[in-house]
């Protein structure tokens, strides 16, 4: 045994939870993941989804996955720089383009990988790059990837960024890379006044609109369009793993900086190109986001009323304002312990620790979809108010 397998046999932390019988990770669904599972043999309600407008099991978006692969095949060998771009790809992109209101858009893979790319490649060496340090770990993976200066401001401190924004050469590129929600804690980034600070600094502007796209905006078209100012930000980037039904991701932006990216981001011109399916899927699920604006509609309405409940029975659910709630629990074992408990009575949520969050901000992670039923959201914290008490963590 080499010296590598010397210093990984070393890590046991996983193994801790395993002996306390409170591991909460990698546990196998057995069929169609909604708002009801089959886990281990038991249905189990599922609070720990992303899948905020439940087209995921929708028969169109189904519909037009199967009828990809049968016209196209299971994949596209190749990249979408050589031989792996289909008419399809380009279709989405257009439609895309249009949805979330810029000139173009480019598809990648994952979500990940527009993420590591894009804030990779984006700037040069004598310019900046500015996060919230709650960004999502994509985001900073490509900062530590890019040759540019990094810096990061506290969690939505306005002032703090301005401070950064401060240190940087006036002459020099400025971008300020954020997620407009936060996946974790379920809180909006300031967009207006990051903005405001902007035009001030003559800085621009990528927003991660992950858990945004399919939650806020006009038909959900995420939080810039909730805002209004689509056209104050300089890059929206996108995924499909949660509102959008498939998986894959997307950046879109004006005609000459998808023209750059598209021929200097590494994630995307050395990446297979998204499936055939995986991309019809996506297509087919913007297409009924456009068509039905009641479907946000109901997530919005199970939304407010499980915040309500869940505040009257008084968690600590910090400052969400969207379909991520998070319950503070702030001590890792009793996290764990907590989301043992509740999918032993039916309830399957998921545990945030670290590095997903300071170590005293643990928290059980609750999310809703637009097709969850008011009976489901009651059962969901019914169950979660017997088990932070009987961990002595509701008083």
């Amino acid at each position: 045994m080499g010296l590598l397998q010397d210093r990984l046999k070393n890590y046991r932390e996983p193994q801790k939870f395993m002996k306390m019988g409170i591991y909460p990770y990698f546990r196998a669904i057995e069929g169609k993941v909604g708002t009801e599972v089959t886990m281990e043999g038991h249905d189990i309600l599922m609070f720990g989804s992303n899948a905020y407008t439940g087209l995921i099991n929708d028969p169109r978006v189904i519909d037009a996955a199967a009828k990809a692969l049968y016209k196209y095949g299971s994949g596209c060998a190749g990249s979408r720089f050589l031989n792996g771009t289909l008419d399809l790809h380009i279709e989405l992109e257009k439609e895309l383009s249009a949805f979330v209101g810029k000139e173009e858009s480019l598809c990648f893979s994952t979500g990940f990988n527009v993420n590591s790319g894009v804030v990779a490649s984006i700037t040069g060496r004598e310019d900046y790059i500015i996060c919230d340090e709650r960004d999502h770990a994509s985001i900073v993976d490509g900062r530590r990837l890019s040759f540019s200066r990094q810096l990061k401001y506290k969690h939505n401190d306005m002032a703090d960024l301005e401070k950064q924004l401060q240190k940087c050469n006036p002459d020099a590129i400025k971008l300020i890379v954020v997620d407009g929600v936060f996946s974790m804690e379920g809180d909006l980034a300031p967009l207006p006044e990051i903005v405001r600070l902007k035009h001030k600094y003559n800085a621009s502007i990528m927003v991660d609109e992950a858990h945004g796209i399919g939650v806020f905006g006009r038909n959900g078209r995420g939080v810039c369009d909730h805002f209004g100012l689509t056209d104050e930000v300089d890059l929206i980037m996108g995924t499909f793993s949660k509102s959008l039904a498939s998986i894959g991701g997307f950046i879109a932006s004006d005609k000459d900086t998808i023209n750059w990216l598209r021929h200097n981001t590494r994630t995307y011109i050395f990446s297979a190109s998204n499936t055939p399916a995986a991309t019809a899927a996506a297509l087919e699920a913007v297409r009924i986001l456009e068509k039905e604006p009641e479907r946000i509609e109901k997530l919005w309405e199970v939304t407010r009323y499980a915040l309500k409940r869940f505040r009257e029975a008084g968690f600590e659910i910090g400052d969400t304002e969207s379909p991520i709630i998070p319950l503070y629990v702030r001590d890792a074992v009793k996290t764990f312990q907590a989301t043992k408990m509740a999918f032993d009575k039916g309830v399957f949520i998921n545990p945030v620790v670290p590095p997903a969050c300071a170590p005293q901000d643990t928290l059980l992670r609750f999310a809703l979809m637009a097709t969850h039923t008011k009976e489901q959201v009651d059962k969901g914290v019914d169950t979660l108010i017997e088990v932070f008490k009987e961990l002595d963590l509701l008083k």
